[in-house]
């Protein structure tokens, strides 16, 4: 959107007059883009209601909000090496700068105002552009601890305040007067309110309650924790399938858990299943204790099987199983006064807890959903070809997956091979915040 009404308004981003022409035609550009996805971005961290059903839930605006992020990256770089490529040119004798003339008086305040300014948001771009480096590369290396991470990525709230500054000032002054430089203003100015809700901690702070630990159970063959909290008041409810942020320390910060229970107004709890997979999760089971306090956050997400399609397939894979736990309990609690689809369950693990099976069995049973359990050394992994043959029915029937992306990705595209019109009924959870 922002380069079509960049070329409404400016015809061409590629003047041919010499380099200096086109590098400040180009430096426009990129910096108009780079603003405008970094605004997009800080307006998706606060997590608004509005985009999330358009998007498929906050684990998809989440993927955009990274992309953005590394697209950003992409936009400041190209921007930082045409502001500074020609100097070395210059500087090597390669490049001679073209003569000026003389500068017509400025009589406009404003711009007169903004002009006055123009050294110091050079000054302040380029260490913003530094720092903002430096803050997207630790986002996005994974094997950096997710505290440090959740700490430095509010830093990048003062970056884009920084580099909204410097936009604001160095942007050619005529085209904050076109429809480009509008709809420019109100992204930066909904970006700088995202990012200072960011930076005093406000984010998701409507939707948060106080819950204490009421019961916990361990199931050590798999490596899990289920934890009921009982909330406090202003919970609005939840659908099986969508997932809560939950804080126990607020050093470590909030954390985001798939709700594995259904909503009862009278009994106003929620369960979590975690699964010691990472720095915060592993120990958790001895740092948690019953009748602690817990801020619970939420509820978010669009996987809550409303498709309307009357056969569905599920698989969760490994801790994956959870958002389908949530389903069971919600179909055997109101099954008598509603439709349910018909359903085949498709749990496969590469550990196995007896007591957790059997509860997942029970809960199949109670809500009259065909469980197929498969364990990797004794059954082999599932596959696609799997899932078809033991459901023949499957090109009527819509698919659900939960749990690694990597083993989503091949599900899809297998299915998609056998001419499943996954676009509309393959539907995966993207459980990845980061």
């Amino acid at each position: 959107m922002l380069s079509l009404l960049w070329l409404v308004v400016n015809g061409t981003v590629f003047p041919v007059a010499n380099i200096f022409a086109l590098r400040e035609r180009l430096m426009q550009f990129s910096g108009v883009l780079a603003i405008g996805a970094m605004s997009a971005a800080m307006i998706l961290a606060i997590r608004p209601r509005w985009p999330e059903a358009r998007l498929g839930g906050l684990d998809k605006m989440y993927r955009l909000h990274k992309w953005l992020g590394i697209g950003v990256l992409g936009l400041a770089v190209f921007h930082w090496l045409w502001s500074e490529g020609p100097k070395w040119a210059v500087g090597a004798g390669l490049l001679t700068r073209p003569a000026r003339g003389p500068r017509a008086e400025i009589t406009d305040p404003v711009l007169q105002t903004l002009r006055s300014f123009r050294g110091t948001a050079e000054e302040v771009g380029l260490w913003a552009f530094y720092a903002l480096v430096v803050l997207l590369l630790i986002a996005l290396v994974k094997k950096i601890p997710y505290r440090w991470f959740r700490y430095s990525h509010r830093l990048i709230a003062l970056a884009y305040l920084a580099l909204a500054f410097h936009a604001v000032i160095l942007l050619d002054y005529a085209m904050w007067m076109t429809p480009l430089g509008v709809v420019l203003a109100v992204l930066t100015l909904a970006g700088a309110y995202a990012a200072v809700l960011s930076l005093v901690g406000r984010i998701g702070a409507a939707r948060r309650v106080t819950g204490q630990i009421a019961e916990m159970r361990n199931y050590p063959g798999v490596h899990s924790l289920e934890t009921v909290i009982e909330l406090g008041q202003g919970w609005q409810g939840h659908k099986a399938g969508q997932f809560a942020f939950a804080t126990s320390d607020r050093i470590e910060g909030a954390h985001p858990y798939t709700i594995a229970s259904a909503w009862d107004p009278a009994n106003p709890k929620v369960t979590f299943i975690s699964k010691e997979l990472g720095d915060h999760t592993t120990g958790l089971v001895d740092r948690l204790k019953v009748g602690q306090k817990i801020t619970v956050e939420g509820p978010y997400g669009c996987f809550t099987f409303d498709d309307g399609l009357p056969h569905q397939i599920w698989v969760g894979a490994g801790i994956g199983i959870t958002p389908f736990i949530a389903r069971l309990k919600d179909m055997a609690a109101h099954s008598p006064m509603q439709a349910c689809p018909e359903i085949d369950l498709f749990h496969t693990t590469r550990e196995v807890d007896e007591d957790a099976l059997e509860r997942l069995a029970q809960d199949a049973r109670a809500a009259n959903v065909r469980l197929h359990v498969l364990i990797d050394d004794r059954d082999g992994r599932l596959s696609a070809e799997h899932i078809r043959r033991t459901v023949p029915g499957w090109r009527g029937a819509s698919l659900w997956f939960c749990g690694p992306i990597k083993f989503g990705a091949a599900l899809r595209a297998d299915f998609a091979a056998e001419g499943m019109a996954v676009d509309h009924r393959f539907h995966q959870e993207l459980f990845e915040m980061r």
